[in-house]
């Protein structure tokens, strides 16, 4: 009997020749084509029983023409001539009629890519839902034999993406991403985390799912700590998405005209350019784009065509690059570098119980919830501890307390960072856990 079939995806060769015919179609001046094609799954549980399944194919085909200064996008789902003419004929139409961009740039001109084919799993791309709803089940019965409730996601995606345009760039990925995702509750305590792998084989789905069981029921009953200033270590998890804050925030334009944590001002308190090789950080610091990392080894191409490749950004905790669009490196006379994605901190040979040892009393905090800006300019931002707070005491943990509203500015909590763990992935970056030396909590919250 067959269950499913094997998901189907596009070739390289099959989606550049698409592109090809898409631009010969074209009677606009200029021409961009995008095209991008998934097949994704997803099992979704809950109670310790999967609540939803589901599987689906997309595929987007978008059509840029320009007409001097003036551009208009269309797209479409359907691959068929007529479909493709029709998009071709409504972009060009639109922009005919479209304004002139102020910040119009030529098209990018053919790229220089790195040599090295991204990771394309098969046996990610073939993985079964009977597969998955196995999976699943070994979860539920660990967290069932527990007394554990637990829910979370388990997800497989095979990608593709080609982009082109009528000056001769050319350029294709496709990859492929597991990822899973665990929460275990039991009375007043919680634990979460996630992995995330180019294979389904590389999550240590039971491993990690038998961690998070005994975090749960260790975060019971927590104790009241006072708000304050503490020492603090994250878990990768957390440090991810605090992290994250402060790449997205390496923005060339804003730090430029005075709107950024990496501006300089003058003595009148007006913009004076930006503080790019200042040592701002711990030297502990050292942050790349790196889409080669062997836990990523994600594609080599942005969406608009620009190279994805190696660079550094913050060395020895000091900013070595901001983030140029194209319009604001022609402007300044740079090159444009494409977003600072994905992230890569590097890390040491210790473990996070290393860390925890080495503390004499601080916070252990596992998740950062809700994270949002209090003020961008200082990049001082709030947001909760979650699923699972503990306090250390003589380098271990003493016992879980009650979750804390954090606020704090993220480029002082780099300044304090005094100890890395090894590395792991989680979403598209891959981060250490971190301790700092210092880092502001200003309330007691009811978050479990």
């Amino acid at each position: 009997m067959t269950l499913a079939k094997a998901p189907t995806l596009l070739s390289e060769d099959q989606a550049l020749s698409l592109v090809d015919k898409v631009i010969q179609q074209s009677e606009a001046e200029g021409v961009f084509v995008s095209l991008s094609t998934g097949e994704e799954a997803l099992s979704r549980f809950s109670e310790n029983q999967i609540s939803q399944n589901i599987s689906r194919s997309r595929l987007s085909l978008s059509i840029t023409s320009y007409f001097g200064k003036r551009s208009a996008s269309a797209s479409t789902t359907e691959l068929d001539l007529e479909a493709i003419n029709e998009t071709v004929r409504r972009s060009e139409e639109l922009a005919r009629i479209a304004p002139e961009d102020p910040e119009w740039v030529p098209l990018l001109e053919p790229q220089n890519y790195e040599e090295r084919t991204p990771a394309f799993d098969e046996a990610t791309v073939a993985f079964s839902p009977l597969e998955r709803g196995e999976m699943v089940q070994r979860v539920c019965t660990l967290s069932t034999n527990a007394g554990i409730e637990g829910s979370g996601t388990l997800s497989t995606e095979a990608f593709l993406m080609a982009v082109g345009n009528s000056r001769g760039l050319r350029a294709c990925d496709r990859t492929t991403e597991a990822d899973f995702s665990f929460t275990a509750r039991i009375d007043d305590g919680s634990s979460w985390s996630q992995r995330t792998a180019f294979s389904i084989d590389q999550i240590p789905f039971e491993s990690l799912t038998e961690q998070l069981i005994k975090r749960a029921l260790a975060s019971r009953q927590p104790r009241t700590v006072n708000p304050g200033v503490y020492p603090v270590v994250f878990d990768g998890a957390a440090f991810a998405d605090l992290l994250s804050w402060v790449i997205w925030n390496l923005d060339a334009r804003a730090a430029d005209e005075g709107r950024s944590f990496m501006s300089r001002t003058d003595e009148a308190g007006l913009p004076a350019g930006n503080r790019l090789g200042e040592q701002m950080f711990s030297p502990l610091v050292q942050v790349q784009r790196h889409p080669a990392h062997p836990l990523l080894q994600l594609g080599t191409c942005f969406g608009d065509g620009l190279s994805n490749h190696y660079t550094e950004v913050i060395k020895d905790g000091t900013p070595q690059t901001l983030s140029y669009s194209r319009y604001w490196a022609q402007q300044q006379g740079k090159e444009p570098t494409g977003a600072m994605f994905p992230i890569v901190m590097s890390g040491s040979n210790q473990t996070l119980a290393d860390l925890i040892a080495q503390t004499e009393r601080g916070i252990l905090v596992n998740r950062a919830w809700y994270v949002r800006y209090v003020n961008p300019k200082t990049l001082e931002v709030t947001g909760m501890t979650r699923d699972g707070t503990f306090w250390i005491e003589e380098g271990q943990i003493a016992y879980p307390i009650k979750n804390l509203r954090f606020n704090q500015r993220l480029p002082e909590m780099l300044q304090a960072v005094d100890a890395l763990s090894s590395v792991q992935r989680f979403g598209s970056s891959v981060v250490p856990g971190v301790r700092v030396k210092a880092f502001n909590f200003s309330s007691v919250t009811d978050s479990v």
